[in-house]
């Protein structure tokens, strides 16, 4: 369970090692998970805070109203209070500052197979959040390992994100998962992108996103996830 309450204290596993395959569409190698550097690409991902503290990932998508993040919806329907997201939060510092989260649009009576959700945030004095750091496209129906995916995303127990590129494996019909250390709570709704740019996955399903740090799941995103972001853009 990778949303992680406020409560909880956590301990951050250490990075481990691993081999150093080149990892196709993604900047590699695979299975190994790093701080990721600041980039315009890491911008786009962000903390999710509530209470002063930040317990779940969220990510810009590209949407006609340029205001629109993807998370998990468990991230969402937890009665934190007023939730502010944060692209680009590093070490206490907001570098393109805090977006009050609006809206939400949960899936109706979603479950594990349906744990995606979107949320629009204010803008700021005429500005736009994507107009500021860039959206990812959404991608639902993209077939699962098609390519690899960068997975970046905040563990609680961290004040930077980290971030890991592998190839993602079927877990089921409706769920996907993929390899990578250290992905504990607070990851919940971390974007898996692939080389193309496109939001392929969120990190959440199954055990809301994996019950250990090493592995985590996403919904297949399919029908239901591509009309409920209609909803959320238009």
């Amino acid at each position: 369970m990778k949303h992680m309450p406020l409560y909880v204290a956590l301990v951050l596993l250490a990075v481990t090692s691993a081999s150093e395959a080149a990892a196709d569409d993604g900047p590699g190698p695979f299975g190994v998970t790093v701080t990721a550097p600041a980039t315009p690409e890491t911008a786009r991902v962000g903390a999710l805070f509530a209470g002063g503290e930040h317990f779940c990932t969220a990510s810009v998508v590209d949407s006609p109203h340029r205001d629109l993040i993807v998370t998990a919806a468990h991230c969402l329907d937890g009665g934190s209070g007023e939730l502010t997201f944060v692209p680009g939060y590093r070490n206490g510092r907001a570098p393109y500052g805090g977006w009050r989260v609006t809206r939400s649009y949960l899936p109706d009576g979603w479950d594990e197979d349906s744990d995606v959700a979107f949320a629009t945030v204010a803008g700021q004095r005429g500005a736009h959040l994507q107009d500021l750091v860039g959206g990812n496209r959404f991608s639902p129906g993209t077939a699962t390992g098609a390519t690899a995916v960068t997975v970046t995303g905040y563990p609680a127990a961290r004040e930077t994100p980290l971030r890991c590129t592998d190839k993602p494996v079927a877990h089921s019909r409706t769920q996907q998962r993929v390899a990578c250390p250290d992905f504990s709570g607070g990851t919940s709704g971390s974007p898996w992108v692939n080389g193309d740019g496109d939001v392929v996955g969120v990190l959440g399903g199954h055990e809301q996103g994996g019950a250990t740090a090493d592995v985590s799941y996403s919904v297949v995103l399919g029908a239901k996830a591509a009309e409920l972001y209609r909803e959320a853009a238009n």
